[in-house]
């Protein structure tokens, strides 16, 4: 409960604000009304679309022999290393005359102009920016099954199509439906792609009045929460009690599913899908990085201390994140406790928060609360605001892990040592690992991109990679920002195999 009223700061900071200014409530509600519906269309639809192509490639890239999955398997969880205005805004220059995506649809026989304006726009560049929400965890739960029911199912006749909905599926709907409630969440909250795109959105509201009219401001934050907590708790409430799984699989080597014929156009599906989310904002990006290059503008050595400060702050947060809600993760699995469930729905909820009132929460808090007012604008603070946002990403995660373990298994390793310490050390941690770097490893890619916690929070000097690219952003340097933007890529590749992938196989 201690944990969860840490992840509740936020909420109730928004709360407080938004009673004081109770007067406007009622007309900001009325006013909200379009929004709200647009925000939850969005939400719904990017959420169902990241579902499917999240589930399809953690099948694909785990289970099948996919020329190069190794590869592919970084390169398709690297989307969520780069801010989503940066996607937006390399999507649109990409669509725009002589742009990578302009070519190709003319190519084929759209003519111009693309306007990229909208719900359609801003739920595909969000789909594509979200799915490795749901690719994670799924994958994590994948390596964590024993293939044998599988096997069984086609040698009794099935198809590998219908082994997978009838046997597979099932067994991933816990994790599908954790990654799935991270997009609504991420989507409910976003702002940046948004903006670009002219959607209009809760979240517009919130940051367009956030100066000029607080209550309103506020008021609608407090809707956005409220629409957070609600969609938290009814998941919460009406998906299946998560319990230890006694299939899962003590060997993380399971042999590939053959593909035969279909090897192509999986290949071509894979690689369509890791084209438009990855390679095509990069090879926009790459483009404004070549014109600064080439005419001295960029100086990549100015990059050198963000980058290092960037992956600090993102393991750093991944192992804090990681360790503060595995506890809550086994007191729901293994004693399926009440009071861990309404936990879990505040820890849920910091997500749906916008970055920018978390960080004005816990400038509030510090500024109010002696324990904490000498630890703004430190290290520390700013961690916290980090977990506080992204807690959630892990305690998913954190639940299939536990859930990788047997009971039957926990049971023989009482009995074979007294040591807690050891059953957790060889026995239960080799199973919860896969589960817990996926956690860890959606934490650190949402951290070195964060932006507003960052420059409300971040200690004087403390430079990162995204403060890099919104600062350029905004002041119209492009070629600043297609560096920025390509380092920040590069250090998602390389922390993402190293501390993540690397370790799952």
């Amino acid at each position: 409960m201690l944990l969860g009223l840490l992840f509740a700061l936020p909420g109730v900071f928004v709360l407080v604000k938004a009673l004081q200014f109770g007067g406007a409530l009622g007309d900001t509600l009325v006013e909200a009304l379009d929004p709200l519906w647009r925000t939850v269309l969005l939400a719904t639809s990017v959420a169902a679309t990241a579902a499917v192509i999240g589930t399809g490639l953690a099948w694909t890239l785990v289970r099948t022999n996919v020329p190069g999955r190794r590869v592919l398997q970084v390169l398709a969880v690297l989307p969520l290393g780069l801010p989503s205005f940066v996607g937006a805004a390399a999507f649109i220059a990409a669509l725009a005359p002589g742009g990578i995506l302009h070519g190709v649809l003319e190519a084929v026989g759209f003519e111009g102009p693309f306007r990229a304006r909208g719900f359609w726009p801003s739920w595909f560049v969000l789909s594509l920016a979200t799915y490795p929400y749901v690719l994670l965890p799924v994958a994590a739960r994948l390596r964590a099954l024993r293939p044998s029911l599988e096997e069984s199912a086609r040698l009794l006749g099935r198809s590998s199509v219908g082994t997978f909905f009838a046997v597979t599926l099932p067994q991933l709907r816990a994790s599908v439906l954790a990654g799935a409630m991270l997009v609504f969440l991420y989507t409910v909250s976003e702002f940046g792609a948004v903006q670009l795109l002219g959607f209009d959105t809760l979240t517009r509201v919130i940051f367009a009045t956030q100066l000029t009219d607080r209550a309103t401001s506020f008021s609608a934050a407090a809707l956005l929460l409220l629409l957070a907590v609600v969609v938290v708790a009814a998941e919460r409430s009406f998906h299946e009690p998560i319990r230890p799984d006694d299939r899962a699989n003590s060997r993380l080597d399971n042999p590939p599913t053959q593909l035969g014929r279909w090897v192509v156009p999986v290949l071509f599906a894979v690689g369509s899908v890791v084209g438009l989310a990855l390679v095509a904002p990069i090879a926009s990006l790459s483009t404004w990085a070549v014109r600064g290059l080439a005419d001295g503008r960029v100086d990549v050595g100015d990059l050198v201390g963000p980058a290092i400060n960037t992956a600090i702050v993102g393991v750093f947060t991944a192992v804090v994140a990681v360790l503060a809600v595995l506890p809550l993760a086994m007191l729901i699995v293994r004693h399926r406790s009440r009071a861990g469930r309404v936990a879990s729905v505040a820890v849920i909820g910091g997500f749906a928060v916008p970055g920018i009132v978390i960080a004005l929460s816990l400038v509030f808090w510090s500024a109010n609360t002696p324990l904490l007012s000498a630890l703004y604008q430190t290290f520390p603070i700013l961690i916290l605001a980090y977990v506080i946002h992204f807690g959630s990403q892990a305690l998913g995660a954190a639940e299939t892990a536990v859930r990788a373990v047997p009971e039957g298994l926990r049971d023989s390793a009482r009995l074979l040592s007294p040591s807690r310490f050891d059953r957790r050390r060889l026995v239960e941690l080799p199973l919860m690992r896969p589960g817990l770097l996926s956690g860890g490893g959606l934490v650190l890619l949402s951290t070195i991109k964060e932006l507003p916690a960052t420059l409300l929070l971040a200690p004087l000097g403390f430079e990162t990679l995204a403060t890099e690219v919104w600062g350029s952003f905004e002041e119209g340097f492009y070629a600043e920002v297609g560096v920025a933007s390509l380092v920040l890529v590069a250090l998602s590749a390389v922390l993402t195999w190293g501390l993540v992938l690397r370790n799952q196989h």
